[in-house]
């Protein structure tokens, strides 16, 4: 969908938790190397190297690269219980503006936040696309997936179809377009 992308794969979570200094080394890494949006679905509910991951999202933030992180899978209020990593930490008056958190929406009318998904009046921006995602798997195979970490590419997706569109608007404008755009739809659209 978006002509002129290049996909950078970086590995920063390996078989299980992530570790504070993969995630800081892979977004340096990947701004170093030209990323302008980056797509971070993964994310915990504890990180004891905050200070590390925090000084790589302001470097990414400073060179005007577009975060855009998963919210989590605990269906919790994310702005009382932060998940890791944030655009807002303790040290920070205000949140990181090259930053959209996305939770995980569904098809259905009568839940369209997914049960499973983080949720936040400040922290999470918007909701994407979240359950039954079919989705590559090893093996050379399919599943239906879900999870924010389904969502959060979505977004990052539509970012890099709007800059490969639109050239030059910055990431902090793309970031806007997104987030004032987000629609509700009634039950009479998704009844369709």
């Amino acid at each position: 969908v978006a002509d002129n992308v290049k996909i950078m794969s970086v590995r920063t979570v390996p078989n299980g938790d992530e570790n504070d200094k993969d995630v800081a080394l892979a977004i340096r890494y990947a701004v170093d190397n030209g990323a302008m949006v980056i797509n971070m679905s993964f994310g915990k509910n504890f990180s004891p190297y905050q200070e590390k991951v925090k000084d790589a999202i302001l470097y990414a933030d400073s060179k005007g690269v577009l975060m855009v992180h998963a919210s989590g899978n605990d269906a919790k209020d994310t702005d009382v219980e932060p998940n890791f990593p944030t655009a807002l930490y303790a040290s920070q008056d205000k949140p990181t503006p090259h930053w959209i958190s996305v939770g995980a929406s569904t098809k259905n009318s009568s839940e369209l936040v997914a049960s499973f998904s983080n949720f936040g009046q400040n922290s999470v921006d918007v909701f994407a696309p979240g359950l039954e995602i079919y989705n590559s798997v090893p093996q050379s195979d399919y599943q239906n997936l879900q999870g924010t970490s389904m969502a959060s590419p979505m977004v990052a997706g539509v970012a890099a179809m709007l800059k490969s569109y639109f050239p030059t608007l910055s990431m902090l404008q793309i970031r806007e377009v997104i987030v004032s755009s987000v629609a509700i739809p009634s039950n009479k659209d998704l009844d369709k």
